[in-house]
């Protein structure tokens, strides 16, 4: 079956099998997590229980994943795609990395645009947020190219998923805004979760056991 991935290959291989890009990968996403955390810290993250954190911080968590996703490949480097290693364990890893950067990525872009008034036309919390955090959807489809998945790891992600959304508007635990979510954002988080692990299995090819 042939994958979808709007990433081409040969770029895959210049970001994913070179030791400059690979390693920027890992600490530029790394980086970008603890910023994000910073962010929280300043709207409440003292506030929420340690073992929360990873609901309540839905962008750290992301980038957070996404650098030890990209931190597995660091074995393979000077090897094509092809050779990079693969096991059902990395399957899932790999897996809820996607599905967690493509989820906040278009969650962002959603959230933002429902509460349009309260964001536009600020330049950073408009137009860099959702700039940044749609970057997370493209850095998701690099993985693709040398991982693999499981229907195990898809089902997982998608628990994973809801089990987040249900923690963001049933408990409220869903990032700071500068409006009220409403029963709106809710259901689009839901889709924007269910889109996610869709994408993730089209993206994916499957590990065969």
């Amino acid at each position: 079956m042939r994958r979808f991935n709007p990433i081409p290959r040969r770029y895959a291989r210049e970001y994913l099998e070179a030791a400059p890009t690979l390693v920027w990968l890992v600490f530029g996403t790394l980086a970008i997590g603890v910023i994000g955390l910073r962010w929280y810290v300043d709207r409440g993250l003292a506030g929420v229980s340690t073992f929360l954190w990873p609901l309540f911080a839905d962008s750290p968590a992301a980038t957070f994943l996404g650098s030890l996703a990209f931190a597995t490949l660091l074995p393979a480097l000077g090897r094509p795609l092809e050779d990079a290693p693969f096991n059902r364990p990395l399957a899932y890893l790999h897996t809820l990395a996607f599905v967690w950067l493509v989820e906040t990525g278009l969650w962002t872009l959603v959230a933002l645009n429902l509460g349009f008034g309260a964001y536009f036309p600020d330049p950073f919390a408009y137009f860099g947020v959702i700039g940044s955090h749609l970057a997370f959807v493209a850095a998701a489809y690099l993985l693709p190219h040398a991982a693999r998945t499981t229907r195990g790891a898809l089902v997982f992600a998608l628990g994973c998923a809801l089990v987040n959304d249900l923690a963001d508007y049933g408990f409220g635990l869903h990032p700071p805004l500068r409006y009220d979510p409403g029963m709106g954002l809710a259901v689009a988080s839901v889709c924007t979760s269910v889109l996610a692990v869709a994408l993730a299995a089209l993206a994916f090819e499957r590990m065969r056991v």
